[in-house]
């Protein structure tokens, strides 16, 4: 494997970590800010890149940290390596509650997958990062994901979070309406666009927003029940009311009131 060929355990049910056991001279690369603990013996660095070329000159390096913070990331990633003569553990942890998807990219069409461009925590040396284009307009205004996500290749294990629960269904030559918003990651032969969510009459009054993503082709599609999106925007009525009596008449004449 061109990959560094790590081992792994999910940890947790509703909010999970991920433990990765890095043999002698491993690495495993991770978003900043993401490790939760590491062992005696481990090492870490933070570099410009992913490490996939290490024979990248700086132009090239430049290019590709400038791409991460199109998509919103940090400009370095950290690089963590097992120094020690034995078996090591580290192990990180997501930004927010939701479930850590274990990939191996090497079982996936085409050795790459589409992610929304915050959803990679972690992956094994040799992984690389990109940035792809949503190439219709609507699919970036509209789809929830926006105009540019993620595309990460290689061979060995990355580790995708997401929000809620996790589904992967897989798609043979048909099409799947997703809540926008709600689409972790596809194979890249996977088409993703937008469609409406039906009638003026529903589109207003349905509850489930003017558009629908659409997922068509065949492949694998994950798809997240509570995106961090959908997440704030429940929680946002409530934002402003930490100081009254929720369940109580008066709290809610005060609401009311406000």
């Amino acid at each position: 494997m061109y990959s560094h060929e790590i081992d792994y355990k999910i940890i947790g049910e509703d909010i999970q970590i991920v433990e990765i056991e890095l043999d002698p001279n491993e690495t495993v690369i991770a978003e900043a800010g993401s490790m939760l603990f590491m062992e005696d013996g481990i090492q870490f660095e933070t570099k410009m890149g992913d490490g996939s070329q290490p024979t990248q000159g700086l132009m090239g390096k430049l290019l590709q940290a400038g791409s991460r913070l199109i998509t919103g990331e940090s400009l370095f990633m950290t690089h963590f390596t097992n120094r020690a003569g034995i078996k090591r553990k580290l192990a990180f942890a997501a930004p927010y509650p939701g479930t850590v998807m274990p990939i191996n990219l090497a079982n996936i069409y085409g050795n790459s997958l589409i992610v929304q461009k915050d959803g990679f925590l972690c992956a094994a040396m040799g992984t690389r990062m990109s940035i792809h284009f949503n190439q219709r307009l609507g699919s970036g205004f509209f789809g929830g994901e926006g105009f540019i996500m993620q595309k990460l290749q290689g061979d060995g294990m990355a580790f995708v979070h997401a929000g809620g629960v996790v589904i992967e269904r897989q798609l043979n030559n048909e099409t799947l309406r997703i809540d926008t918003g709600c689409v972790v990651a596809f194979e890249p032969q996977v088409h993703f666009d937008i469609q409406r969510s039906g009638g003026l009459k529903s589109m207003i009054f349905g509850g489930e927003g003017l558009f629908l993503a659409t997922l068509s082709g065949t492949g694998r599609v994950w798809i997240q029940s509570m995106p961090i999106s959908k997440l704030v925007q429940r929680l946002a009525p409530y934002s402003g009311q930490s100081h009254k009596e929720s369940g109580s008449v008066l709290g809610n004449l005060g609401g009311l009131l406000d």
